[in-house]
């Protein structure tokens, strides 16, 4: 079996409600979907964390190394498109694009044995996940003390037993809505806080003095995510568990995290850290440094399929009499073809995902929903 051609499809669609974060905002949602076609017939879907045509120019760019290779040669094709463009590729768009290929190529293969990639990667431990809802984003008018409020009770009658809400704006008006977003949700529910990157180690350190009593599971991205030096401050220097990763890249990238002991939770995206080769390599090492393993996850039901494969083989961590399970973020904000682009819907029931059993990421692609939303179109 050899590869024939590889396709890079850049998808977009405007949302209703424009929404914000503490340092960009969308009106858009958008993603570069990696299609692997072989000359068996079989075929491989893959995503890419990032801007959508910027990952298909690397995509593009990987075909003449690819075209006439053995789809199987996961890990050999890894190091050599890696290798290939190491001296400006260690990070960024070149292993966001190198994620969404290696993705596509697991999917050949699982079809190929006809397995689930998780049964490929050494079995699965689980048959579902736990998720947690992923929005509260800032709307362009009304009070966050209402909607946002009002958005945390529904995921929370949803059956969702976590919950991560936006902050990274303003120390004391975050504190305010954090307090207020417990008090709605109840004390049995998990309350994940995320600045992406919003505060300075000063103010990070002040927010988790101010809301250590709210029961937080975690804080994550407090500072930007180049500086360890100041996760690592932070960390030592208020109580909330400091989470992060969904900025860095492959295993080489998680290193100096875990030597440092810069996280308590390691959120590396299956989509932007290496794919699934790459991201199982990091998790172990995770386990090794006695840290959580809890993958970031951000786009359509292709790259939500590869987490859940992933998922699947994680050990839970410690391996004691009651373990600690691994947890599914599950994006609950505005996007036009987040399910849509697969014919089965990966959808949740009380807080939890079952992991697609078909081959490959088992789950369908849907070409029409493609076409539609094609920027191209």
């Amino acid at each position: 079996m050899k590869i024939t051609e590889v396709k890079a499809h850049v998808l977009e669609a405007a949302i209703k409600e424009p929404f914000s974060w503490s340092f960009n905002s969308a009106s858009k949602r958008g993603s570069c979907i990696v299609e692997i076609v072989t000359d068996s017939g079989l075929e491989g879907w893959g995503e890419c964390f990032g801007p959508p045509e910027l990952n298909a120019a690397v995509v593009r760019a990987f075909a003449g190394y690819l075209v006439g290779q053995d789809p199987l040669k996961t890990e050999g094709l890894w190091q050599l498109l890696y290798e290939k463009f190491r001296d400006q590729g260690q990070k960024g768009l070149v292993v966001t694009a190198l994620s969404g290929v290696d993705i596509a190529l697991w999917d050949i293969k699982g079809k190929h044995f006809n397995a689930p990639v998780c049964q490929l990667m050494g079995g699965p431990l689980r048959a579902d996940v736990e998720a947690y809802a992923t929005g509260t984003y800032r709307l362009n008018h009304g009070d966050p003390h209402d909607y946002v409020v009002k958005e945390a009770e529904g995921y929370r009658r949803e059956g969702f037993k976590g919950i991560k809400l936006k902050i990274g704006f303003d120390v004391h008006a975050d504190a305010s809505l954090i307090r207020a977003v417990r008090k709605a949700i109840g004390p049995d529910c998990k309350l994940m806080l995320d600045a992406n990157h919003g505060f300075d180690t000063l103010e990070a350190i002040q927010l988790g003095h101010m809301v250590a009593d709210q029961d937080i599971t975690w804080f994550e991205e407090p500072v930007i995510p180049e500086d360890l030096n100041a996760y690592c401050e932070v960390r030592a220097k208020q109580p909330i568990p400091v989470a992060g990763g969904e900025c860095e890249f492959t295993r080489y990238g998680f290193r100096p995290i875990l030597t440092m002991g810069a996280i308590d939770i390691l959120q590396p995206d299956t989509c932007a850290a290496g794919g699934l080769s790459e991201c199982k390599k990091i998790a172990d090492m995770a386990m090794a440094f006695g840290v959580r393993y809890i993958p970031h996850v951000w786009g359509t039901a292709i790259g939500l399929a590869a987490s859940l494969q992933l998922l699947a083989v994680l050990p839970p961590m410690p391996l004691r009499l009651t373990p600690r399970e691994p947890l599914l973020e599950f994006d609950r904000s505005e996007h036009p073809f987040r399910q849509a682009v697969v014919t089965q819907p990966i959808e949740h029931q009380n807080g939890r995902v079952r992991i697609p059993t078909g081959p490959g990421l088992g789950i369908e692609v849907d070409r029409d929903a493609l076409k539609r939303f094609s920027k191209a179109a």
